[in-house]
């Protein structure tokens, strides 16, 4: 399983209906992660974010 890109983790977060404070919690983390999640790549925020992560948010939301 490869990182989500930024659309994608933007895009679940929103199908979710949860905010971007509501969305780190679910994976314990915090709102500056989720940012750089869903930061635009080559901006100084941006992060990739972990699979493992990514498959928890999914499993949480049912996304």
């Amino acid at each position: 399983m490869n990182s989500p890109t930024p659309v994608e983790v933007w895009a679940a977060r929103e199908r979710s209906g949860l905010t971007q404070t509501e969305a780190a919690a679910l994976v314990h983390g915090t709102l500056r992660a989720w940012q750089g999640w869903e930061a635009p790549e080559g901006e100084p925020a941006a992060r990739r974010m972990h699979p493992g992560l990514w498959e928890l948010f999914q499993i949480k939301t049912k996304a």
